[in-house]
């Protein structure tokens, strides 16, 4: 059975804790609630940090205390920084990338959100990807907009990323691109084109996080992403009780498909990551 790796997105930038009293926001509660995915199956964390206001932040010794509190707890897990722009300067977006987390999130392009469009201008994403090639730093393209693919592909013929990065569809924000199965296989037939050789994954945000993981696990997608970053909820009166709880779901959901849950050493093998120190 071909292993799949589970991400969980801990935190995010728009949950509060007055929406659901589990979601982590300090480096203390952000390093346990991993910890706690990583021993339901979490292989993969995607961080945000946030300030004591619990505004989006982009404090590098915020990034840095959270990934050393992983890699002391959850060994070999795969860390990988938000460079996501939603309430953070634009310039500092990627100022903790010479940490050296395994993964960066990377967004080719703008896209509208909600209530702002999420900027994305060719010469920050080229500065991002730059800075995420001198750190050995694996991206995960975050694709909203199918023009983000091929962004991608501009940087890999530009020298900045290798052929080989994660890509993640992202579906079911507003304004955005829709959760829609025909939509994910447009996409997926897209990339198989223009980045043959990447690995991939999908997101649904909201109430849309279990339909699109059973969609992408119907695809053979080599991931799958769950956390309170992007759905706070279980069902529509019921709050999830933790990161943790998502990411047991995600495994049932992954079992149910005839696969199995990736241990961390499989994961990096499967994106192609340098083994953990």
């Amino acid at each position: 059975m071909k292993p799949v790796v589970i991400t969980v997105a801990i935190t995010g930038s728009v949950p509060r804790k007055k929406d659901n009293p589990a979601l982590p926001v300090t480096v203390s509660e952000q390093i346990e609630s991993t910890h706690e995915a990583f021993e339901a199956g979490a292989s993969l964390v995607h961080i945000h940090v946030r300030n004591p206001d619990e505004s989006s932040s982009s404090d590098p010794k915020l990034f840095e205390q959270v990934q050393e509190g992983i890699r002391k707890h959850c060994p070999g897990m795969i860390v990988q920084f938000s460079t996501g722009g939603r309430g953070r300067d634009q310039a500092a977006r990627g100022s903790s990338l010479y940490l050296k987390p395994d993964m960066a999130s990377l967004s080719t392009g703008s896209t509208n959100f909600p209530t702002i469009v999420y900027e994305n201008a060719p010469a920050l994403v080229e500065d991002l990807a730059t800075k995420m090639k001198e750190n050995d730093v694996l991206p995960e393209i975050e694709v909203f907009d199918l023009s983000h693919l091929h962004g991608a592909k501009r940087l890999v013929e530009a020298g900045l990323m290798n052929d080989r990065p994660h890509v993640q569809f992202v579906m079911g924000v507003k304004n955005a691109m829709p959760a829609e199965q025909r939509l994910l296989d447009i996409l997926l037939n897209e990339l198989k084109v223009v980045l043959p050789n990447a690995t991939w994954t999908g997101a649904g945000i909201g109430r849309y996080q279990s339909e699109v993981m059973e969609w992408v696990l119907s695809r053979e997608a080599d991931a799958v992403r769950t956390g309170l970053e992007d759905n706070i909820r279980i069902t529509k009166d019921r709050l999830a009780a933790s990161n943790a709880e998502l990411v047991r779901i995600a495994a049932e959901t992954v079992t149910k498909h005839g696969r199995r849950v990736a241990t961390a050493a499989e994961a990096r093998e499967a994106l192609g990551l340098r083994a953990a120190a």
